[in-house]
């Protein structure tokens, strides 16, 4: 089926929506004579004619009122349909995340977010690496390694620092000794995953070049893939490992471990919330990217504290 040119169908319902040829051209930011001629365009496709002229009064024929009756909504559909596809619906938000990130840190807070702002419908997309910036997977992301394509935005949410953790039995057995040598005399968690392509143990070598000491050649390594495997390892009292408040919920802080008191390792990594600028005025996006932030900086309040 041959369809009427769609420019000419979108220059009438301009000029039959504002009884104007020349409020139409301002409009739609062009000539008048070439509103003019998209509209005569049509006339000639359709065999009718769709405006009647009387001096300067504007008006449409039986046949016009009738086709921008039938077209306006058609126009609003797509109009509609492509908001859709380019801001989201409404307040329903996806939004892919790392799946510790958002076992350990984002979950138990959604309640939260749910009682501030019951508007937002989210739905997460968990992933293991960094994704894939794709509308078929989510609207929005965190990642820490944002696109470097200039039609998307990249608000900073936190810079990543580690401290060492281990269970309240080890700690029972190091409290009373001097640090970091009370360190050495259990298995040192170490994880692939924090320094990429780096050598086995490299959290470690670096955590004490920053502290100004060296590692003993008799310290024992465990080596795990992730964090979070380490981290369980540390809570069934098998050695110390690294972590931070984001990978630690409220119960971890209080029952399973133990925030050793020595100074911070950051990996260099930072977490950034990601969205396309096509989103930037979509209330959802805005309200969300908030709301992330000032979990990030109450959280960073917190471990500035203890």
């Amino acid at each position: 089926m041959k369809l009427p040119p769609l420019r000419a169908v979108h220059y009438f319902e301009a000029v039959a929506r504002l009884n104007s040829f020349s409020r139409a051209a301002e409009f739609l930011s062009v000539t008048q004579s070439a509103v003019s001629h998209q509209v005569r365009l049509l006339e000639d496709y359709l065999g009718e004619e769709l405006f009647q002229r009387q001096g300067r009064q504007l008006s449409l024929t039986p046949v016009g009122e009738k086709y921008y009756e039938q077209i306006s909504h058609a126009l609003a559909d797509i109009s509609e349909a492509s908001q859709q596809i380019r801001e989201g619906e409404g307040g329903k938000i996806r939004l892919a995340l790392y799946s510790s990130l958002a076992v350990k840190w984002l979950i138990p807070r959604l309640e939260n977010l749910r009682q501030l702002h019951p508007e937002i419908e989210l739905t997460l997309n968990m992933v293991s690496n960094d994704p894939n910036f794709s509308d078929e997977l989510a609207d929005c992301f965190i990642t820490v390694s944002p696109p470097k394509r200039s039609n998307f935005i990249s608000e900073l949410l936190y810079h990543e620092q580690l401290y060492p953790v281990c269970s309240h039995k080890l700690w029972l057995q190091m409290r009373d000794k001097p640090l970091p040598d009370a360190l050495w005399e259990h298995p040192l968690l170490t994880t692939r995953s924090i320094f990429k392509d780096a050598k086995h143990g490299e959290d470690w070598h670096r955590w004490c070049m920053l502290g100004g000491f060296e590692l003993p050649e008799q310290a024992r390594f465990q080596l795990f893939s992730h964090m979070l495997l380490a981290a369980e390892a540390a809570r069934y009292d098998q050695g110390i490992t690294f972590l931070n408040d984001y990978l630690m919920n409220d119960i971890d802080r209080q029952q399973h471990f133990v925030r050793i008191p020595m100074h911070e390792l950051p990996t260099g990594d930072s977490f950034y919330f990601v969205y396309k600028k096509s989103r930037a005025k979509q209330t959802a996006i805005i309200t969300l990217g908030r709301w992330l932030k000032q979990q990030c900086d109450e959280l960073d309040r917190r471990g500035s504290q203890s």
